[in-house]
């Protein structure tokens, strides 16, 4: 029983559908992890393994971290870029081989620091489906000023490409800082005309990015509190939580529970 039970605060219980939590881990150890998930586990749906840098730890912690998550019903995910490069050097079976190997049950596709045409995106994902992966795919680019050639509509129709092509979630980049890329300008704040617009496709499968709490507040003050969040920080994963379910003075009083 929950400490205060008696306030009923309630959430769908995993495995989720919706309410998507996506955390972002950038190396945590063992112990750390062990702790974090003994604590706010049952407040996070996905983990990322932040770009490439499960290519810098050994092989067995790889692998204990990701039973770890599992044994959470945590579904763990090599980042996007560690895809990329894999891609960059001809070495996609590879990695889809290791990934498997290490106990990875998703994989992220992206193009936010490579080219990839639309057809050969589309390939990609279908491949990585028939290898039996979830498939997470984002939409958007790691560079400001590429990012931002790429307008609304451009980003509609790879949102509707992607998932035609077999993608389970879509994420709307905005890197670790969520500054001058996607749906936010240079200051974080978020640009409300385009979230308009992207809302209109599958909202179920997309995922907002969303590291800093201005950006969280609104997503879930305009969607609800099972909107998808990612790029949450290990250590904002409970207070995201408590916004959620209405127990934090940002959304205390504002939502439908």
């Amino acid at each position: 029983m929950k400490a205060f039970d008696f306030i009923g605060s309630y959430r769908i219980p995993k495995p989720r559908k919706i309410g998507i939590t996506m955390m972002l881990d950038k190396g945590l150890g063992l112990n750390a992890l062990n702790d974090l998930m003994e604590v706010s586990g049952e407040y996070i749906d996905l983990a990322k393994f932040g770009w490439c840098t499960s290519a810098l730890h050994d092989r067995d912690l790889v692998k204990d971290k990701i039973d770890t998550y599992l044994s959470y019903d945590v579904t763990p995910y090599p980042g996007g870029t560690l895809f990329e490069v894999a891609y960059m050097k001809n070495k996609f079976s590879e990695f889809l081989d290791e990934s498997d190997k290490l106990g990875f049950t998703a994989i992220e596709i992206s193009d936010g620091s490579t080219v990839i045409s639309p057809e050969e995106r589309r390939n990609i994902i279908s491949e990585t489906k028939d290898r039996g992966f979830t498939v997470i795919s984002e939409v958007g680019k790691k560079n400001p000023k590429d990012d931002c050639k790429l307008d609304t509509e451009d980003r509609v129709k790879l949102i509707n490409s992607d998932i035609n092509a077999g993608s389970d979630r879509i994420l709307i980049e905005a890197r670790e800082g969520g500054k001058g890329i996607g749906i936010y300008d240079e200051s974080g704040n978020v640009k409300e005309d385009e979230v308009e617009i992207l809302a209109k496709t599958d909202m179920e499968k997309i995922i907002w990015e969303a590291p800093l709490k201005n950006q969280q507040t609104y997503l879930i003050l305009k969607f609800g509190p099972n909107v998808n969040l990612g790029n949450i920080a290990p250590d904002e994963v409970t207070a995201l939580e408590t916004m959620r379910r209405g127990l934090r003075g940002d959304t205390l009083g504002k939502l439908d529970l």
